[in-house]
Formats: C-alpha cells, sequence, structure tokens
C-alpha cells in the first residue's frame, strides 16, 4: 500500500513489469524504442556536422542533444540559467555536500521506463521515495481539522478514510473503465486502449476533476471529497488539481504514475549533468571521446536566446544574449512555452496560428518547497508514552500541506521538506523569505508535534523555492483545463512536419509540457525523442526497418482528433 488513497485495482500480480507512460493518447513503446540494438536511426553521410539549435538545457534537451550528437549531428544548446532546468538539485551553505534538496522533480514512479533508461545508462542509483504511507515510509500523520492520526499503513487510519478509497476506486471503476485500461496498458493492448480511450476523451474533455467526482454516486458526500482533496492518492492531497480537466487525471491513475516513487540517490539534476559529460561508445561521425561538453566551447552551452525568426530558405535564425546570430536548418525548443511569449521575440511565421493559440492558452500550475538541514533523523525517536515516532511524515490541511522526512542513515545529518504546495496554496508563500517562510512552517508542525523541537535540529540556512516567480519557468509544471485536449494534441503532434506548410516546418517542440503526461520527466524524454525523430527526418534520416520510431507509425496511434467545430 503505498497511499492513503490507492489506485482502484491492486495489482494482481507483483511480478508482472512496471506498467509505462507510453499511453493512452499515443501508446507508443519509447522504452522498446530506446532498447533496440539498431538504435535511433541514422542521417545521411552528407548531413554529418550539420548544426541544430537545442533551445534550453532541461532534461528534454539534454536527451535530445544527447540522441541528436550520436546519429552524427551537432547540437548546440543553449542555456538561459542552467543545465537540469526542473531537475534542479542544490546544496546547503555551510553543510556537507551529500545534504541536498530536490527543488523541482524529487520521485519518478517504475512506470517512466524511457527515463529509467538513461538513469541506468548514466550510472545513477534510486532508492524508494518516502510518500504517505508507503512502504519506504517509517510513519505518516494526517492532521485535518486540528485532529491528528497515526498510521503505518491505511488500515490504521479511521473508517472514513477507507470509505474516501473505496469511493475512489468506485468512482474511478464507473465513471473511466479504470480495471479494463490498466490491464490493456499492462498488455500493450494498443486497440484496446485506443478503444477505451477515444470514448472517454469525448465524453469527458470538458469535465473537470471536481466535477467528475461529483457525478459518481460513490462521491455524494461532500465530506468525502474534502477529505480525499485534503489527502488524496499517492503524493498526497489533490484539491489543488479540482479545476483541472479529468483527462489528466486519468493519465496519472491509468499508468501508475503517483505509485511505488523513487528517488534519485545524490540529486536528480546529476542526470542531465552526467549525459553533458557522457562519451557514447556508439557515435557516428564523430570522434570516439565527443561528448555534448566538447562539442560547446569551454564545455558549457551557449546563453539565453533573446529572438528567434525566420530567413530565407526557411532558415531558423537564433539570436542569444551574447549578440550572436546563428541559422540553422533545424532547432528544438524545450524551454517552457510562455518564454515564447515574453522572453523571447518571435516572429508569427515560426507556428501556424492555431499552434500560437495552443501556447498561449497553456495553464501552468504554482508551487513551492522550502528545505532545513537538520543533525540527524530525530523523527525515528520514540515517544516514551506512546512507543509512537515523535515525528512522521505529514498531511495536513494547515499551510505546511505536505511534509516529507529524507534520511541517509540513523548517525547522518538529514533534511525535511517542511512544506511542500501548489496552486493557491503556493502563491500564500509567495511574498514571504526563505525564512519568513520557515518560521510559518515551524509554528504550524508545532501544533502538530507540540513535544517536538524541530528548531534545535536545524543545522543551517532553509533553501526555497516557487516555480511561478522563477523568470525562465513562471511556473511550475503545466495541467490542462477542460476543453483543453485539442490544444495539447496541437502541441504533441508538432513533431509530424510533413503536415505542415514548408514555411512552418524546421522548429520541433519539447518539453514536458508538450508531452500528454505534463509535470513527469517521462514526459520531457518522449517528446525530446519525437522531436529527434522529427529533426532526422527532416534532415532526410531514417529509422531501421526493424524499429519504427514514433513518427514512422503515428497514423496507426495518432491521438483522438476531436471535432472543431
Amino acid at each position: 500500500m503505498t497511499s492513503t488513497v490507492p489506485n482502484a485495482v491492486q495489482h494482481a500480480d507483483e511480478r508482472q513489469p512496471p506498467i509505462t507512460m507510453f499511453g493512452p493518447d499515443f501508446p507508443y513503446a519509447y522504452d522498446d524504442f530506446l532498447a533496440h540494438p539498431a538504435g535511433l536511426g541514422q542521417i545521411p553521410a552528407t548531413g554529418h556536422g550539420t548544426e541544430v539549435a537545442v533551445i534550453g538545457g532541461g532534461l528534454s534537451g539534454i536527451v535530445a542533444a544527447y540522441e541528436l550528437m550520436k546519429m552524427g549531428l551537432k547540437p548546440v544548446v543553449y542555456e538561459a540559467d542552467q543545465i537540469g532546468g526542473r531537475l534542479r538539485t542544490v546544496g546547503f551553505d555551510g553543510c556537507d555536500p551529500s545534504l541536498t534538496a530536490e527543488m523541482g522533480a524529487m520521485r519518478f514512479p517504475p512506470s517512466s521506463t524511457a527515463l529509467q533508461h538513461y538513469i541506468d545508462l548514466v550510472g545513477l542509483e534510486t532508492r524508494p521515495f518516502p510518500n504517505p504511507l508507503a512502504e519506504a515510509t517509517p510513519s505518516t500523520v494526517v492532521d485535518l481539522k486540528g485532529e491528528s492520526h497515526y498510521a503505518t499503513t491505511v488500515d490504521d487510519l479511521p473508517q472514513v478514510y477507507r470509505d474516501v478509497m473505496h469511493a475512489w476506486n468506485a468512482c474511478l471503476e464507473e465513471g473511466a473503465d479504470f480495471s479494463d485500461m490498466n490491464r490493456a496498458m499492462r498488455e500493450r493492448d494498443v486497440p484496446r486502449i485506443r478503444e477505451i480511450w477515444s470514448k472517454l476523451v469525448e465524453k469527458l474533455d470538458n469535465q473537470t476533476f471536481y466535477g467528475f467526482l461529483c457525478d459518481s454516486e460513490s462521491f455524494k458526500s461532500f465530506r468525502h471529497r474534502e477529505i480525499f482533496g485534503q489527502v488524496g492518492f499517492g503524493t498526497g492531497g489533490w484539491d489543488t488539481d479540482f479545476p483541472n480537466s479529468i483527462l489528466e487525471i486519468l493519465r496519472v491513475v491509468y499508468t501508475e504514475a503517483d505509485d511505488h516513487h523513487r528517488g534519485i540517490v545524490g540529486g536528480s539534476q546529476q542526470l542531465p549533468l552526467r549525459l553533458w559529460d557522457r562519451e557514447p561508445q556508439k557515435i557516428v561521425h564523430w570522434p570516439y571521446g565527443t561528448s555534448l561538453a566538447s562539442l560547446h566551447v569551454n564545455g558549457e552551452p551557449r546563453p539565453a536566446v533573446t529572438r528567434l525568426h525566420r530567413t530565407a530558405g526557411n532558415g531558423i535564425t537564433v539570436t542569444d544574449a551574447n549578440g550572436d546570430i546563428r541559422t540553422y536548418q533545424a532547432a528544438i525548443f524545450t524551454a517552457q512555452s510562455w518564454m515564447l511569449l515574453s522572453k523571447i521575440a518571435c516572429d508569427d511565421s515560426l507556428f501556424p496560428i492555431d499552434h500560437w493559440t495552443a501556447i498561449e492558452r497553456t495553464h501552468y500550475m504554482e508551487s513551492s518547497k522550502l528545505f532545513v538541514p537538520v543533525d540527524r533523523p530525530f523523527w525515528l525517536d520514540k515517544d516514551e508514552e506512546t512507543g509512537r515516532d515523535v515525528m512522521s511524515m505529514t498531511l495536513t490541511d494547515r499551510m505546511t500541506r505536505g511534509t516529507y522526512l529524507l534520511d541517509d542513515g540513523p548517525d547522518k545529518p538529514a533534511v525535511i521538506c517542511l512544506s511542500y504546495t501548489w496552486c493557491d496554496d503556493s502563491l500564500k508563500w509567495l511574498p514571504l523569505s526563505a525564512n519568513e517562510r520557515m518560521e510559518v512552517m515551524l509554528k504550524s508542525l508545532g501544533e502538530i508535534y507540540p513535544k517536538v523541537d524541530i528548531r534545535k535540529h536545524v543545522i543551517g540556512n532553509p533553501v526555497t523555492v516557487s516555480w511561478e516567480n522563477e523568470p525562465y519557468f513562471m511556473g511550475a509544471f503545466k495541467a490542462n483545463l477542460p476543453g483543453h485536449y485539442r490544444y495539447q494534441r496541437r502541441l504533441f503532434t508538432h513533431f509530424m512536419q510533413d503536415r505542415l506548410p514548408a514555411d512552418k516546418r524546421g522548429v520541433f517542440l519539447a518539453g514536458d509540457d508538450i508531452s500528454w503526461t505534463a509535470g513527469w520527466a517521462e514526459g520531457a524524454v518522449q517528446t525530446a525523442l519525437n522531436a529527434v525523430w522529427g529533426v532526422m527526418h527532416q534532415l532526410g534520416g531514417t529509422t531501421d526497418p526493424t524499429n519504427p520510431g514514433p513518427g514512422d507509425v503515428y497514423d496507426d496511434i495518432a491521438p483522438v482528433e476531436l471535432p472543431e467545430d
């Protein structure tokens, strides 16, 4: 059991391989594509060494650049801030360097199988992440309306929580064919996946998450909906997602994206950084020992892009913050979409007008975190009166919302994520400094744990982030509102550029907000691979017949197309 309100169906056979985040919108097996010995494709020898702009050095950009380099192309990476994007790992000033905080992505499901390919490739280790009631979590406290409940499994919670769990299970079965879809995805039964999903997209595109709950006989109780919103399933409360499209939530539960999470030992930012320095064993055109770093002056990406425009011959001309101007046959844009509306001067001719509309309608969610370093995992101490852990992973309706306890052994310094919040809960923190935030958080937690002096264990200054206030992000991750399916489809399918006028080709969109699984690193990887296929195709390259790429099979598994009129 990994959550207070788990997914509807427990696996009948846990020995089965994990489901993958390859659908249901575009059920393509990216993990098989990556694992195939034939590789991702090849470019004609006459195209070797061709420069391709990659704008954005987050995970999507670095994966795309790495794979383009292996094909014999020369990726030119532009990055406004630092390699990693929202895979951002920071330390604490004056503390042991092993103490780190994950300001962005910090937990990854086994269903992220394409992501796992790269984690394994660069030799990173993962370990279970201490989500609410996960096996790796010693204990969890749920604190709602001033009443706290201590639990090691869901059975330790009051009956009402189990009632909510059963209501969610029934809601998914009644309204979303959960068992049938889960089975089809686990078996990679593409026709059945498409059959189920096509009906649901047509039926539910205009429905909010909250409306979906209200329409269910199982969730007629407001109290149950309230508890579900505050406690949720998998990673905690989901009421901040209530206004979003229910299709967004179904993608998460179908692909088991909120289950069995693992964290990357030493921090997630190591993944793009190691790919940047990695020297592939199999590489075309470039000498052995070539890396992305070695293809860039002083091993650093080029600076921020300030202008994108089209020039004669359908060239893509890029101006950077140093005033350098370069023109490319192809470019991959992986930064957050709103950058095209604000930070970068763009020609309207870069994209068809319908794609510009989709970019403008992108809905980003806010998110804030604050971490503090502590001298040891004191939360494992036992209360003399109750025998319980003195502090636990905490879900609450107080300002902190979610508190996570992260340690590397009983005798080593540790880290507390005092608060992890989204949307309105995140905006409440925005005007406050890191220390002001910490004071409010310690007050809230002191009301839950009156016998615990957290402050006396703090050994360094807090670190914090509000992604909506980050100038190159302006939000944490995308989450579609009702009616946004058509916009998302336009963005995801943009890599199929044979369908576009010749003067609208050459710039390829990628990144997790272009994917169907926005907010998940897997989506960043998948769209990077789509863009790599698109660039390869544009430059006259092909995949091996035994390993067709996402564009080769597109017509067989294209996302459902809803009418525009």
